[in-house]
């Protein structure tokens, strides 16, 4: 594996780099990453999502426009998805996208009136349907999300650049 070196403001850290042939963006976990545009937050995300295998839960924890609903994106794209067909599930709480390796349930808990009320949606079903479910704001519902939900961590550096934390 090569080295690579990540720096931000705050953090600095020499990792080994899991990088995809052909791909110069590799994902590392446990290092915070700082995207410089959209479209790096989704590489960012696809590399990771290479490494999901189906019931994962993954609670997206950062404020109004700190790159969730991007991540998501990249997400999708690569399980093999449509990107482009991802939008926020602000006003509807859940959208289902259909990948080639399996479906992703992307839920935000925006505006849900609590836990209740997202539990209503379905919620505890969809983390027993063998995809990936995918919570922004999961911590309006952190007392439902299962022990083993892996919470990552966005939030605006500056107006493209975005700072990244992986568990």
């Amino acid at each position: 594996m090569a080295k690579g070196q990540y720096e931000s403001k705050r953090v600095k850290a020499t990792v080994a780099s899991r990088s995809v042939p052909g791909s110069a963006f590799p994902y590392n976990p446990g290092v915070v990453q700082v995207t410089n545009s959209p479209l790096r937050t989704q590489e960012l995300a696809s590399k990771f999502a290479m490494r999901l295998s189906g019931g994962e839960c993954i609670a997206l924890h950062g404020d109004l426009g700190a790159g969730k609903t991007q991540f998501v994106r990249g997400l999708v794209r690569g399980l093999g998805g449509n990107e482009r067909a991802v939008s926020s599930p602000t006003f509807v709480l859940l959208n289902v996208y259909q990948t080639p390796r399996f479906a992703v349930y992307h839920l935000d808990a925006y505006r849900v009136g609590g836990a209740d009320e997202f539990e209503a949606i379905g919620f505890a079903e969809l983390l027993e349907q063998g995809g990936v479910v995918v919570v922004e704001w999961a911590d309006r519902v952190a007392e439902l999300l299962p022990p083993n939900a892996i919470h990552i961590r966005l939030s605006a550096v500056s107006r493209m650049q975005r700072r990244i934390e992986f568990p």
